[in-house]
């Protein structure tokens, strides 16, 4: 197969393991557990050969490529002389993990009805995963919301806080500020944020800010946020806004996998939990089905 490495605007061919190695070299931490992270390359697995099954070159700009090495598609480290790479940064005992963690989880993808799945991923649960209709409209029947409690235990960047001016806050939301009342007690006077309604998986899903309705979605990329579920706090001109999980939440929480695997859970039971109703095939078998 085919990689477009956008930096260079050159073309890396690789066999399929090696690129699942690359990818997950450029997506996991290699500190995570081993079945974290081969359940990330089962993940990285899937992802592609469902492309390579369906002949999507999509968001590739080049002929000739089946897949770039940005977040559009999977982060990927080229395969050659990345082993060299490690090991200059002593780091061979990551690099024989990730290698055991290819090797042992080999051809295996996830399937739902005899196909391959859309095997969406982020970093960091806010407690639960999120519906896919809550991030991409489409309604997808093993992209539902799970409770994922590890991440809260163990991520390093659970909470985030960022602050800003009020000004900044609206500008980039274009909001035109409502007269500030005397008092915010004010019988009858509507807070100048206030959240609508709720996902499934607890984030926000509409959120009103002074006249205008956003939905959390739109508002996370307005305001470059790392989630959609946030609180916030005022002080004088200031806005802090907190945000709890990081990434669309959509599929598996990487941060929650690996506190599954250090309690003990394998790979296929990792994802098991995070698609719900999944089964596994081969993706030799599939391509090789595609191609005959």
């Amino acid at each position: 197969m085919r990689v477009y490495l956008a930096e260079t605007g050159t073309i890396d061919t690789v066999t399929l393991e090696q690129y699942v190695t690359g990818v997950l070299a450029a997506e996991m931490p290699s500190d995570f557990g081993l079945e974290a992270l081969k359940a990330q390359a089962i993940a990285a697995r899937t992802y592609i050969v469902k492309r390579l099954a369906a002949g999507d070159a999509s968001g590739v700009p080049v002929s000739g490529a089946d897949v770039t090495d940005t977040v559009d598609h999977q982060v990927y480290h080229p395969f050659g002389g990345l082993k060299d790479k490690w090991a200059e940064l002593g780091k061979q005992e990551e690099w024989a993990k990730l290698e055991q963690a290819v090797r042992e989880s080999k051809d295996s993808i996830m399937t739902y009805k005899g196909q391959p799945i859309t095997a969406s991923f982020f970093s960091t649960s806010n407690g639960y995963t999120e519906n896919s209709e809550e991030v991409w409209q489409e309604a997808v029947p093993y992209l539902r919301s799970v409770a994922s409690p590890w991440d809260a235990k163990i991520a390093p960047g659970f909470q985030e806080s960022v602050t800003m001016t009020r000004v900044e806050f609206m500008n980039k939301l274009n909001v035109i500020p409502d007269p500030v009342p005397v008092s915010t007690n004010n019988a009858g006077v509507k807070p100048f944020i206030e959240v609508i309604s709720k996902t499934e998986g607890n984030r926000i899903k509409e959120i009103r800010v002074g006249s205008k309705i956003f939905s959390g979605q739109d508002i996370r990329e307005l305001l470059g946020l790392r989630s959609s579920e946030f609180k916030w706090s005022t002080k004088g001109n200031e806005i802090t806004i907190t945000t709890i999980g990081y990434g669309h939440g959509v599929g598996m929480s990487q941060w929650g996998a690996n506190g599954m695997a250090m309690e003990g859970y394998t790979a296929t039971e990792i994802l098991k939990h995070y698609y719900t109703g999944i089964s596994f095939g081969r993706a030799s078998e599939l391509l090789y089905k595609e191609k005959s």
